[in-house]
């Protein structure tokens, strides 16, 4: 049993406290289906044990690269199913990266605008205008 391990389980803010989360988060990730049901004390505190734990640090993980809850849910119900969805990951992950060439190139186009745009009122472009030239002379 690694340390900080409980064999009675944790309860809902222990759980959130150790993984750095809100208890409102896992409240709201097993009204969603990514986290089971978990079973309860007899007066009726959610315990939560091991593979919960696990599967709350893979969400975790998962959110920190950028997957939505619904790519995180195909995933879980990928393994839940019994099958290995790391494959199912790597086009996951091959259409975020395309997502973000494309983002980028978009970004640097803008960028390229605005630094022409600064050019033109960096030669007085901007005196005419009842506003902001600048602003109001930029088509």
């Amino acid at each position: 049993m690694r340390s900080g391990d409980s064999p009675r389980g944790w309860r809902i803010g222990e759980l959130a406290a150790e993984l750095g989360m809100n208890p409102r988060t896992l409240r709201y990730y097993e009204a969603i289906g990514l986290l089971p049901p978990p079973r309860r004390t007899p007066s009726g505190y959610r315990l939560y044990g091991a593979a919960e734990r696990e599967r709350l640090r893979f969400i975790r993980r998962a959110r920190a690269i950028g997957l939505s809850l619904s790519e995180i849910r195909e995933i879980l119900q990928l393994r839940d199913a019994g099958r290995r969805p790391c494959a199912h990951v790597l086009t996951m992950l091959d259409r975020k990266i395309a997502l973000l060439d494309r983002q980028i190139r978009a970004l640097e186009a803008f960028r390229r605008e605005l630094q022409a745009l600064r050019r033109r009122a960096a030669r007085g472009a901007y005196r005419r205008g009842a506003i902001c030239g600048i602003i109001e002379h930029t088509e």
